[in-house]
């Protein structure tokens, strides 16, 4: 722990961690709560501003479908900006093309403050586009810049960092959202415009941070530039020349080839293990349920039988777990390892739906049953953030080379923000015609997820970018490996 203490603060590490974490992950965690507190405003909105217009109120069911379509082209703008990454990241590089991103974030941000003033919902809408679109982008662009620049003995930690800004930006938009805050009628479009400030305070401080050290030289051959980016991070120590020595030895492994497209990632068969196990991860993390606990927490709260009045505290105390959890997780990360994290996490997950789907069909039973779900749903997601949710980012970073990062992103982002939408479209109905019953299907991902990892997942603990690669090829599936490699040379042998 001393020696972990030493690295961050020898340099201006700590600061660029902060810088980064404001305008990437805070931006994603403050909207996936920021609506939940404001959406029956929103809805009275939806309602008045049609009335306005047609001289009559909307039926219920539109005002359902216009409040999802709201929620869910948050998740359409981040699929647009997962698409992108790859193009993004390599025409402007790590640094440049987040603090552009800033620039969308002010523009959704004036979008959303004028909503109110003009009467209209399709401007809440775009608002919401746009801020998918910003959270998408700096997201991916906050994790990968923030792996190319962390030595690799603290990679798991600094990446983890992507998850506590993610937590402590969902608990920012359950503070915020408080009646005695931002909570009311009246401040709503206010409340959903202020993860614009953090992104102004990354657009005015980022500028003086270099661009990520891996990138400098593995893709742009500027060994000075990367030393001197090591050197202002971590401090003028000699340390630093061993992460020089794998990246060279990286860059020398994939001499030649260029940076891969989406499609190219897709049909290259030597990473086709990285690419089913980050698929199963996300869908694991997306279909685990805690996106839909976190978006629609009100109306999950309200059919768990939990009063009114209760539910704002039962929601910000979710928030305070999980900041909590994603900093003790950060700190066990290198000493656990990422495997034991994720199979223990899913499992845990898929147990304790199973439980809250109990409670939430006894909660007649007694008053006492709605606080039990409540707590069953804190530990939920205590399991999730100190697992599969700082896990995903952290192996998106180790599993795949340079020359397949920014298109790893893209596949990544892509498949969590798809199924993002397809949940946010549909959950509002599962909950209504099948309100406890809708856990079910989470408990069964989560159980899925948790096995796959336990028996084809690796450790990638302490390992260089290159070995983990090789680790990968040696999966095997019923005695038979299926990578190119050994499949060419069974042929061969047969033949």
């Amino acid at each position: 722990m001393e020696t972990l203490f030493r690295t961050l603060t020898s340099g201006n590490a700590l600061i660029f961690i902060l810088v980064l974490g404001l305008g990437g992950s805070f931006q994603n965690g403050f909207h996936t709560t920021g609506t939940s507190s404001p959406s029956p405003y929103i809805q009275h909105f939806i309602n008045s501003s049609w009335y306005e217009r047609y001289g009559e109120h909307p039926p219920l069911q539109t005002v359902t479908i216009i409040w999802s379509a709201i929620v869910a082209l948050y998740a359409v703008g981040g699929l647009v900006a997962a698409l992108n990454v790859k193009n993004v990241t390599g025409m402007f590089g790590r640094k440049k093309a987040l603090i552009g991103n800033n620039l969308i974030n002010i523009l959704a941000a004036v979008f959303m403050l004028m909503s109110k003033h003009a009467n209209s919902f399709e401007m809440i809408m775009i608002a919401r586009f746009l801020y998918g679109i910003g959270a998408g982008l700096g997201g991916s662009i906050h994790a990968i810049y923030l792996g190319e620049s962390s030595p690799k003995k603290i990679r798991g930690m600094m990446t983890l960092t992507c998850t506590i800004f993610i937590a402590i930006g969902k608990l920012s938009g359950q503070v915020f959202g408080l009646r005695e805050i931002l909570g009311r009628e009246e401040t709503w479009n206010i409340l959903l415009s202020v993860p614009t400030c953090f992104a102004v305070v990354q657009l005015l401080t980022l500028p003086f941070f270099p661009e990520a050290p891996r990138y400098s030289l593995i893709d742009k051959g500027d060994e000075e530039a990367c030393k001197k980016a090591l050197q202002f991070l971590w401090g003028r120590k000699d340390e630093y020349k061993i992460e020089i020595d794998e990246m060279k030895a990286e860059q020398k492994a994939i001499k030649g080839v260029q940076t891969k497209t989406l499609m190219e990632l897709i049909r290259d068969r030597s990473i086709r293990w990285q690419l089913i196990t980050m698929a199963v991860i996300c869908c694991g993390v997306q279909f685990s349920g805690t996106s839909a606990i976190n978006i629609f927490s009100y109306n999950i709260f309200l059919e768990a039988g939990i009063p009114k009045g209760d539910i704002r505290y039962v929601t910000l105390g979710l928030g305070v777990v999980e900041v909590l959890t994603s900093l003790s997780s950060s700190l066990l990360i290198e000493h656990t390892g990422r495997r034991p994290l994720l199979w223990g996490g899913f499992g845990a997950m898929s147990a304790l739906m199973v439980l809250i789907i109990i409670t939430l069909n006894l909660k007649d039973v007694g008053q006492w049953v709605p606080y039990t779900t409540a707590g069953l749903f804190m530990l939920f997601n205590m399991s999730f953030v100190g697992g599969p949710s700082g896990m995903t980012i952290t192996l998106a970073n180790e599993v795949f080379v340079q020359s397949c990062r920014p298109a790893a992103f893209s596949f990544i982002g892509i498949q969590r923000w798809l199924l993002q939408a397809l949940l946010s479209l549909s959950f509002p109905f599962l909950i209504e015609y099948l309100p406890s019953f809708s856990f079910v299907m989470f408990a069964g991902v989560c159980l899925v997820a948790s096995l796959y990892t336990f028996f084809f997942v690796p450790e990638t603990k302490g390992k260089t970018l290159l070995e983990i690669s090789e680790q990968f090829k040696c999966i095997t599936v019923c005695g038979k490996s299926f990578s190119r490699e050994q499949t060419l040379e069974t042929m061969a042998t047969k033949l």
